[in-house]
């Protein structure tokens, strides 16, 4: 087997056990957004939708990452990317679940849209990787 397709297979391997580590810990975790978001209702007397609360925290982590991702210098971009690949893959059990499980056939929909969508970014993602590493390789010299 091509050695390039056995380091992406195993970074494939690594992301994939990682993505099963963080659905655990999503798993456990005790409520998260939905317990800020009912804290937030209770704490208010009802005036604050939990809705309202969750869709404010999602507009500050687009806001975050914005900032985040433009500030990176171009040498942790590989690095970045890779991670990101792997956060693409809790996207996919995010999808599969919307397919697999939903009773109404717009979520359905949406689950396959999403799961081609982040199938083609995480696959794109590590051949782009693939490349970038490639690029910091010593070239053999002919002689």
């Amino acid at each position: 087997m091509d050695q390039t397709l056995q380091k992406a297979l195993d970074q494939l391997d690594q992301a994939s056990a990682a993505v099963r580590l963080a659905v655990q810990n999503l798993a456990n975790a005790p409520g998260g957004a939905d317990a800020a978001g009912d804290a937030a209702h209770a704490l208010s007397g009802g005036a604050i939708d939990p809705f309202v609360f969750r869709f404010a925290i999602f507009i500050l982590a687009i806001f975050v990452g914005y900032y985040v991702v433009w500030s990176v210098t171009p040498a942790l971009h590989t690095p970045l990317m890779a991670v990101t690949n792997a956060i693409s893959s809790v996207i996919v059990v995010g999808a599969l679940l919307a397919v697999g499980i939903s009773a109404s056939g717009i979520a359905t929909g949406f689950g396959f849209v999403a799961l081609m969508l982040v199938s083609v970014n995480i696959f794109g993602g590590f051949l782009v990787t693939q490349r970038m590493l490639a690029m910091y390789k010593k070239k053999e010299s002919a002689k």
